[in-house]
């Protein structure tokens, strides 16, 4: 009798604990959704994706990337202050407005700081002769220009030496927009210390220990909506 009744109450046992480990898989092995993957400590981990980077506010530089800014669609033109960055309610403050109409991401304040880099290394390329470089921040006509003052040198065999103290100040004084084409003049005033130097080394022009205080005004051009995020020096002049 004992023995019947050890096997009952195994029998009972056994069943219960058949229908409590059928409840727990009918529950905990469905699937919600949230599950993560399973880790596989092989496989290579993805880096999140960088922010897109505005490619339409800044005067674009060799090196900078061959990624391309899409169009911006066309955005109702907002009147903006422009304190701190042109006057407001000027010329220059209407072609900002205008500017921002095609393109909402363009930044004034971020073009001034690219417009410095682009400053430094035409001034710089021009003196050192470096044709490459010129090509890619130039229009044709002021390419043509920078050519012609290069090949004079080289004739002459004169070599220049161009080294920048400071830039000490980049503001915009000028914004046009024509048939979509934006220009954008920019006034530097900065300090340098230049020499020309003759076939035999002595300088001709110039002083290679003094700093000078040089004015230039220069414009940028670029197509408002294009995929080519360049900006291009479309003019040059001795500001005063």
């Amino acid at each position: 009798m004992m023995q019947d009744s050890l096997d009952l109450t195994t029998l009972i046992f056994l069943g219960l604990a058949v229908f409590v480990i059928w409840k727990l898989r009918s529950v905990l092995g469905q699937k919600t959704g949230s599950e993560r993957p399973p880790f596989n400590p092989l496989a290579r981990r993805e880096e999140p994706p960088a922010a897109p980077r505005d490619g339409d506010n800044v005067v674009r530089l060799p090196g900078a990337g061959p990624e391309r800014a899409a169009a911006a669609p066309v955005a109702t033109a907002v009147p903006r202050n422009w304190k701190g960055v042109v006057e407001p309610n000027s010329p220059a403050a209407r072609g900002l407005d205008l500017i921002l109409q095609q393109e909402p991401n363009f930044d004034p304040r971020a073009f001034t700081d690219g417009a410095k880099v682009a400053y430094e290394t035409i001034v710089i390329a021009f003196a050192k002769g470096d044709r490459k470089t010129l090509k890619t921040l130039l229009s044709r006509e002021v390419a043509d220009g920078f050519e012609r003052a290069i090949q004079g040198r080289e004739r002459a065999g004169q070599t220049v030496e161009t080294t920048f103290v400071s830039i000490d100040r980049a503001e915009i004084v000028g914004v046009d927009v024509r048939n979509r084409v934006a220009q954008v003049t920019v006034r530097y005033l900065s300090k340098l210390i230049t020499a020309t130097r003759g076939p035999q080394g002595q300088v001709v022009d110039g002083s290679p220990e003094k700093v000078v205080d040089v004015t230039d005004v220069w414009t940028f051009a670029r197509t408002l909506g294009s995929r080519d995020p360049n900006w291009q020096l479309v003019a040059t002049e001795a500001g005063h």
